[in-house]
């Protein structure tokens, strides 16, 4: 009878407590036990609604990525033009993929200072191949045909590319002879310098001016040409 006695006290004294309680939280908080226990359940069914709109949004994304690779469809990334000086042929490639060659190079004209011809000459500005010397994307070089074969291009740093199409009587082993239109130009621009050159083609031992024509009409490559024909105005 005392052990009955005892525990219905203490569920009294338990109900006591936690009707005390509820009134004090409610007192400090202003919330009351119903409307707290519906924000729970709002606050789980928001949270759960929220889990199930991302999982449609990440099975979409994964289904669009597999369309894409399905059908070989590929994401281009644009690119701003970086600012700053254009690109030059020296720095737009990768000349170490070449072999080289260490020659000492001069610069000559189709003048009587160079070649002992004057404009009325019939061979003035006529290479030993026969076409007619050029300075441009590819210009008209002279070389040693036993070392760099008519038709050779050569990429010359500082001057651009060169094609073997001419000889010349003090041009032997590694020296190399560059066209200029002027002498002004030889000196101005070249002079005679001691310099690596990088071989990208070996010539076959003919040059025809149809041949030299389509080099210079790469259209990859016009960028480049009007730096070269900029510099000769």
């Amino acid at each position: 009878m005392n052990l009955v006695s005892i525990w219905t006290k203490r569920i009294i004294m338990t109900s006591l407590f936690l009707l005390a309680l509820g009134t004090t939280f409610q007192a400090v908080s202003g919330v009351e036990a119903q409307t707290f226990k519906s924000w729970l359940n709002d606050n789980r069914a928001h949270q759960s609604e929220r889990y199930t709109e991302d999982h449609k949004t990440n099975h979409i994304s994964l289904s669009f990525k597999f369309l894409k690779r399905l059908t070989g469809v590929k994401t281009l990334i644009s690119s701003k033009p970086v600012e700053g000086k254009a690109p030059t042929l020296e720095n737009s490639v990768n000349w170490d993929q070449y072999p080289s060659n260490r020659v000492v190079a001069t610069g000559y004209t189709a003048g009587v200072e160079s070649t002992g011809k004057n404009p009325g000459h019939p061979g003035y500005g006529i290479t030993y191949s026969g076409v007619k010397v050029k300075r441009d994307l590819y210009s008209t070089i002279a070389a040693d045909t036993s070392v760099y074969p008519i038709g050779t291009i050569l990429f010359i740093p500082n001057y651009g590319y060169g094609v073997v199409a001419d000889t010349g009587s003090a041009i032997k082993g590694n020296r190399l002879d560059l066209y200029y239109d002027t002498v002004e130009q030889v000196y101005n621009e070249w002079g005679k310098q001691t310099l690596d050159v990088y071989l990208v083609q070996v010539g076959s031992g003919k040059l025809t001016e149809e041949e030299l024509v389509k080099l210079n009409s790469n259209e990859s490559m016009q960028v480049f040409r009007q730096q070269i024909l900029s510099t000769k105005e």
